[in-house]
């Protein structure tokens, strides 16, 4: 199993695909049919109230800022389950914790079958909510932009000397780790890094942290940045950083696991793919509700790629319309070239390789083993 991480609970595979697990999507998809995504990552607002220098969805602004109504959300869910995506992510350009539909969202995503992950920051996120979503959840991840207080309110806030945010995270997630071993819940518990090269000094201690938490892992990833480099990341500092990454992993405990996105570092900016398969497996939604193939295209200048606005329609029909799948078979057509008309690393770059590979014949994806990974149905 390519580069999983075994951990007390079973293989964790953050820095690949599994698409091997959903080889009947593959062939559907190699067959020329109109597949239903795996998975589709979203958010339920595009509200936050942290200001991360590192954040994309920072390059995504033009929609509406206000938060999916309740009933809006849970027919999305009905929608999800009818035409048979397999797992949500409340991810996106938004901190959904701030919804009013997040915890009736969880809970109807979970009667429904619906697998549920979530990346948030904890700011808003007490033991009331906790307690009503936790035992529904598949997997948490808690962005973490620094293992120090002063740094971390500096990168993720208003300055060094807001650390109050920093203490109401650490509180938050304190609280999610005792409620998941005191209810013997399944739920991976994670914090997440996003590292800018300049940040390097905060390995360390972001590695620590995870361990004195006791969360299930902490993982270091790149940061995507868009066409126009608008964060300025030079992807070839990432290789003076490796030694850093390696003693970082190498403080991973029983417990804890610390991982390092090697695959994503080391690509870069350099794609390898120039059709963009991956948006047909694996979707992305805005938190107002615009459904584009990614989220490197939720700004008004990709307005050609927005196919519609599931408060406004039914997600179904959405997807069983004709400019859905002309958007899809566009990104999939020689006439798209993913290295210049898109941003770098999006969250389908793992799926897209695969994908990429497998047409060309360089490498064809083969039908998942058991026993299946944690989280099996998140790509």
């Amino acid at each position: 199993m390519s580069n999983a991480v075994q951990t007390k609970d079973g293989a964790l595979i953050l820095d690949s695909h599994k698409l091997s697990y959903h080889y009947d999507r593959v062939q559907a998809w190699e067959a020329g049919e109109r597949i239903a995504p795996v998975s589709v990552d979203m958010s339920l607002t595009r509200g936050c109230g942290a200001m991360c220098s590192f954040c994309y969805a920072m390059m995504q602004e033009s929609q509406a800022r206000s938060g999916i109504k309740v009933n809006h959300a849970l027919n999305l869910l009905d929608d999800f389950a009818e035409i048979g995506i397999r797992s949500v992510s409340l991810v996106s350009d938004g901190e959904s914790t701030l919804s009013k539909a997040y915890v009736p969202f969880i809970q109807h995503a979970a009667s429904l079958g619906i697998d549920v992950g979530n990346a948030t920051n904890a700011w808003e996120w007490g033991p009331e909510k906790v307690d009503q979503i936790l035992p529904h959840m598949t997997w948490i991840r808690f962005t973490v932009a620094a293992g120090r207080p002063e740094s971390y309110a500096r990168i993720m806030y208003k300055g060094p000397e807001h650390t109050e945010v920093f203490d109401r995270a650490i509180k938050n997630i304190k609280y999610a780790v005792d409620l998941k071993r005191r209810l013997g819940l399944s739920v991976t518990l994670g914090i997440q890094m996003v590292l800018m090269p300049d940040l390097k000094d905060e390995i360390i201690p972001f590695a620590q942290l995870g361990l004195d938490l006791g969360v299930d892992y902490a993982v270091i990833k790149h940061c995507s940045d868009d066409e126009q480099g608008t964060l300025g990341i030079d992807y070839s500092q990432y290789e003076a950083l490796y030694g850093l990454l390696e003693q970082a992993e190498s403080m991973s405990n029983d417990k804890t696991k610390v991982i390092v996105k090697w695959s994503k570092i080391r690509d870069g900016d350099q794609a390898s793919y120039s059709r963009f398969y991956g948006p047909q497996f694996l979707l992305q939604i805005s938190g107002s509700g615009l459904v584009a193939p990614s989220g490197m295209f939720f700004n008004a200048r990709y307005s050609k790629l927005h196919i519609g606005n599931f408060t406004e329609e039914r997600f179904k029909d959405i997807w069983k319309s004709e400019r859905y799948w002309r958007a899809m078979n566009y990104l999939a057509s020689p006439s798209f070239d993913a290295p210049t008309m898109m941003g770098t690393l999006p969250i389908q770059h793992y799926v897209s390789v695969a994908l990429d590979n497998h047409a060309k014949g360089i490498q064809k994806i083969q039908p998942g083993m058991d026993p299946k990974p944690l989280h099996h149905n998140f790509l």
